[in-house]
């Protein structure tokens, strides 16, 4: 593991906060709300835009990461790529592949959560660094249970496991204002990051984890987004259907797509602030 120094808390009065796999912060934009000083850690900075992560970011591999760096924290969260869960909740052939060759013993479970395993690691030892428990929410899709075990909450299509406060907020299907939407080009998009519950006439609510509402597998799962934007003309975002899946766009959505709700992140923020 990489040499570490130690993040320290309490600076300015704030309590620390680490965010893993921060992305572009939908995590951090709740905490720093909340008043916490955060540090989030990324193998590449996202700057989309005007999108971008908005506290202190170190670019590091979170596997190279030892948790007694993080014995001053008041609290961990963390967002582990999820593509892979994601893919194998599909109902193609080369996804059910993917997961028979994983369950059958050809590819190495390990391999799969050992991301989310590491996140755990990292609490842990900084739990036994500061001598005293740190909490740990850790985010992901709902095809990661089948493989990490079952989520403790889920804030519509937004899985979170560890340390998850006993009362969490709902999502909200019924609004008297028109819902939100995650694509800025949309005249409903919403700052808070919240997704339409009620499509456009003609397509489905597609979540990221690839199900639609209700619990129905869908074939092209995933593109809903990309297609969506691309209905309304012209802009890179609706060229993204057409991209690369490493192309900047592709990138740039994913990253959107991926943002904590602000609503999620700052009630966790709220419910373990010292």
């Amino acid at each position: 593991m990489k040499a570490a120094f130690t993040f320290i808390g309490d600076r300015d009065g704030k309590p620390l906060a680490i965010d893993l796999f921060c992305g572009l912060g939908g995590w951090t934009e709740g905490l720093l709300a909340e008043g916490y000083r955060v540090v989030g850690f990324d193998m590449e900075r996202h700057h989309y835009g005007d999108a971008k992560y908005p506290a202190q970011l170190v670019l590091q591999d979170v596997l190279t990461i030892h948790g007694r760096q993080f014995k001053d924290a008041a609290l961990i969260v963390a967002s582990p790529p999820c593509q892979e869960y994601s893919y194998m909740a599909m109902p193609w052939s080369l996804a059910k592949e993917k997961r028979r060759k994983l369950r059958e013993g050809e590819d190495d479970p390990k391999r799969l959560t050992a991301l989310f395993d590491a996140c755990f690691r990292i609490q842990r030892e900084a739990s036994e660094a500061a001598g005293h428990h740190i909490p740990l929410v850790v985010e992901n899709v709902r095809g990661a249970q089948e493989w990490v075990g079952r989520s403790r909450f889920h804030f519509g299509s937004f899985h979170l496991w560890g340390d998850v406060p006993a009362l969490m907020p709902q999502v909200k299907t019924n609004r008297k204002t028109p819902v939100g939407s995650w694509d800025k080009t949309r005249k409903n998009y919403t700052a808070d990051h919240s997704w339409d519950t009620e499509p456009a006439k003609g397509y489905g609510v597609v979540t990221e984890d690839g199900i639609k509402q209700g619990g129905e597998a869908v074939k092209g799962a995933g593109n809903g987004w990309f297609n969506d934007a691309k209905r309304k003309g012209g802009t890179e975002t609706g060229r993204l259907s057409q991209s690369g899946s490493k192309s900047p766009a592709r990138k740039a959505a994913s990253a959107h797509i991926a943002k904590i709700p602000l609503v999620l992140s700052r009630h966790i923020a709220k419910a373990w602030h010292p």
